[in-house]
């Protein structure tokens, strides 16, 4: 079995059959509003009342949801690969933590997190936020999720950068390939000189990017590729 490290990136696809919704569901809570009105700073300002309502209706949402067969091969993945596995995830659910991995970046931020608007301080989000929540830190009620919005910078990207740069192998797991910088993250993994993989409900935009590919549901696909892995 060989120590590489493995890089993986995690999208909505992965948690789809947990019964989260992705951007692109026809009835999914997303299809009720549009994004520039819940997924901006600009839309927090407008109207914080809807913004909050929208993240307490998800993390009710993801607070019900269970780790499925992918989350599950993955936390395999962490516990019994000899060489260093991470995951990079564009998710805000904890499903990949509940699985037992340890070894996660949350790049758009989480469900359960809370963040001060003004002067950045992060706590624990309760299941119901309100807009005159008070910040414990300094007292002023500009508390938000702690979620990467539309027009802000992703966390981690210093680090992310340089794991793609000494991986092994790149992995992208029901990511649609739209959205940047995580659009990137094939190239410059492939520029570092990794295996470049691509596990996806369907191809995604960046699909050329990848040297190998492979469609289908995400509970059957990522433990067959798992088992595979382990099996090296």
């Amino acid at each position: 079995m060989s120590n590489d490290k493995i890089v993986i990136l995690t999208g909505a696809g992965i948690s789809a059959e947990s019964g989260l919704g992705t951007f692109r569901d026809e009835d999914g809570l997303w299809a009720q509003h549009r994004i520039e009105d819940v997924a901006t700073p600009e839309g927090f300002h407008r109207d914080p009342d809807l913004v909050h309502a929208f993240y307490n209706a998800r993390r009710a949402q993801s607070a019900e949801a269970k780790p499925n067969a992918a989350h599950d091969a993955l936390a395999k993945l962490e516990r019994d690969h000899p060489g260093e596995v991470l995951i990079v995830t564009q998710n805000v659910d904890g499903l990949h933590e509940l699985a037992g991995s340890k070894n996660v970046l949350h790049m758009h931020g989480a469900l359960n997190g809370a963040l001060c608007a003004s002067c950045d301080s992060r706590w624990p989000a309760p299941l119901v936020m309100h807009k005159t929540d008070a910040c414990p830190q300094c007292g002023r009620a500009t508390t938000r999720p702690d979620i990467v919005w539309f027009g802000e910078m992703p966390y981690y990207m210093d680090e992310i950068w340089g794991h793609l740069a000494s991986a092994d192998s790149f992995v992208a797991i029901g990511t649609s390939g739209e959205v940047y910088p995580a659009a990137a993250f094939v190239q410059e993994a492939d520029r570092g000189g990794a295996h470049t993989i691509e596990l996806n409900l369907a191809p995604s935009s960046r699909v050329s990017d990848f040297a190998e590919t492979c469609f289908g549901p995400a509970t059957q696909i990522v433990p067959q590729w798992v088992d595979q892995e382990l099996s090296r």
